[in-house]
């Protein structure tokens, strides 16, 4: 077909009889695009007829790779202050070409406005007997759903193509024994850095991580996130459900909105937002009780009025209640030292800190599991740790034993609408149970469609 008479071809590929590999490949997005698709009906016998709109595009790339001499896939990266034509020169690619090819994508991405660190694979031939390398392809993630390929044909001229990825909204559950840390189990069961950290400050409430877990406890995460048809998650929303299972004995917790925000309350409607957390800071190990002790440094016995948390330097350290900042200020052999003044005459201490969280000052508000401060060994310490303690009307109590107040209980209208909701959180568990495989398991909420190709031939 000339060329002044070519149209593009829109084309949708069907999940259940179309993949995308052979697609992406031959258009050089390679392994950067790995559709996953639900299992299809058994295969059947084919019947003959003309190639489907998708076939042709295959086919053309294929052929665009066929009729080229052998290239070299080289990856590149935009450097700041980078155009795309500097870019792919940097690499090897004359200036004309390297033009054309920013010309080309200028149709589908802002190739005036690059962000740094964007990775692209650049084709290229071997240059041969004082010939330059020739650009014979280009493939570029240009958004968390856009992936894009230019092919050239045996005229020279680049031909653009598009894969779209449609994305879902989907409720996922991370679940599996803990080995290693939550943080590392979650994290290997696909659930992201921030859910663990929020499941992670949920369990404090009720959980001693130095002493209340051990390997191959049990663990659920469920989350809502948004993931396109290759399988990566591009955003994540709130923390659902969580649950740790330490000795047979699971600890649940449940999302639900009460009071205009949301908040997360025990089986029976109880908020476990106790009034301060039993741990202040992730993933320790107690170092030292309350009590009388002979202190490592001084060389004698004296009253050691909190608990040391054993963690390395720059451990995040977070207020244990809803407060006011009342001291920041070096305390001798406390080092940095940090004081909280919450409600009812209550109070907590935070000694030998590294530093304190950017901003903080005295008379601030803080919201409970709120970054304050991180773990240090300043003052008089053997070691990184966090002094922690827990005071009432200036009387020095062991943050273990310490009989703080409790958080609300649901009832009525309120109690009725939390158990539909944590109806529907049970289902979705129970059904994720059923297909376990050891990964995530999701429900999808919106079935987005499947994913789309757009060919400019």
């Amino acid at each position: 077909m000339p060329p002044s008479t070519r149209r593009p071809i829109r084309i949708r590929l069907l999940p259940a009889c179309f993949t995308l590999a052979a697609v992406a490949l031959a258009a050089g997005v390679g392994a950067s695009v790995a559709l996953l698709l639900p299992a299809g009906p058994p295969p059947q016998t084919a019947v003959a007829g003309p190639p489907s709109a998708g076939e042709l595009l295959r086919l053309q790339h294929a052929g665009f790779r066929a009729a080229r001499p052998p290239v070299s896939a080289v990856a590149g990266v935009i450097r700041p202050g980078d155009t795309f034509a500097g870019a792919l020169q940097r690499l090897g690619a004359p200036r004309d070409e390297a033009a054309a090819a920013v010309a080309a994508l200028a149709g589908s991405m802002e190739v005036q406005k690059l962000r740094a660190g964007m990775g692209f694979t650049a084709d290229l031939t071997p240059p041969a007997a004082g010939q330059p390398s020739h650009l014979a392809g280009l493939s570029l993630r240009s958004s968390p759903t856009r992936a894009l390929s230019l092919t050239r044909d045996p005229g020279g001229a680049f031909h653009l193509h598009v894969f779209d990825e449609a994305v879902t909204d989907e409720t996922a559950v991370a679940a599996g024994p803990i080995r290693g840390s939550l943080y590392e189990a979650a994290v290997r069961a696909g659930a992201d850095g921030r859910i663990v950290a929020d499941a992670a400050r949920l369990f404090s409430h009720k959980i001693d991580f130095s002493r209340d877990l051990h390997p191959e406890d049990h663990f659920q995460l469920v989350f809502d996130r948004k993931v396109t048809e290759t399988g990566r998650t591009i955003e994540t929303g709130g923390l659902l459900f969580a649950e740790l299972e330490s000795k047979g004995k699971p600890t649940r917790f449940y999302r639900f909105r009460h009071e205009g925000r949301d908040q997360y309350f025990d089986e029976t409607g109880k908020n476990i937002k106790g009034f301060l957390l039993r741990t202040p800071v992730d993933a320790v190990r107690i170092t030292s009780g309350f009590g009388l002790r002979f202190h490592p440094v001084l060389g004698y016995t004296r009253m050691h009025q909190g608990i040391d948390f054993g963690a390395s330097t720059g451990t995040p350290v977070f207020a244990a209640g809803d407060g006011v900042v009342e001291e920041i200020k070096w305390a001798n052999g406390y080092g940095h030292w940090l004081k909280l003044r919450h409600a009812g005459g209550w109070a907590t201490g935070y000694g030998h800190l590294s530093a304190y969280a950017r901003g903080l000052r005295v008379g601030q508000h803080v919201a409970q599991g709120q970054l304050v401060a991180y773990v240090g060994a300043t003052g008089i310490a053997t070691g990184p740790h966090l002094h922690y303690e827990v005071m009432n009307r200036d009387q020095k109590l062991d943050p273990k034993g310490a009989r703080v107040p409790q958080g609300a209980v649901l009832a009525g209208r309120e109690l009725a609408a939390f158990k539909l909701e944590k109806a529907r959180l049970d289902a979705v568990i129970a059904k994720a149970a059923r297909q376990a495989d050891g990964s995530v398991q999701t429900a999808r909420t919106a079935d987005a469609g499947g994913l789309r190709a757009r060919g400019r031939l």
